[in-house]
């Protein structure tokens, strides 16, 4: 699951660079590059209690 989570915010960031890049899809670039900021941190989070 913590692998799924890391793949989908590597994908949102990316997204959100080629959003920022083409200036196309305004706020909700913005929106899945907090998705992804937040599925990073609850990967990190949930990685240091294992």
């Amino acid at each position: 699951m913590g692998n799924i989570l890391y793949i989908i915010a590597v994908i949102l960031v990316i997204a959100w660079l080629v959003g920022f890049l083409g200036y196309s899809a305004g706020g909700l670039i913005h929106i899945l590059l907090v998705i992804a900021v937040i599925a990073v941190l609850l990967k990190l989070i949930s990685g240091r209690r294992v």
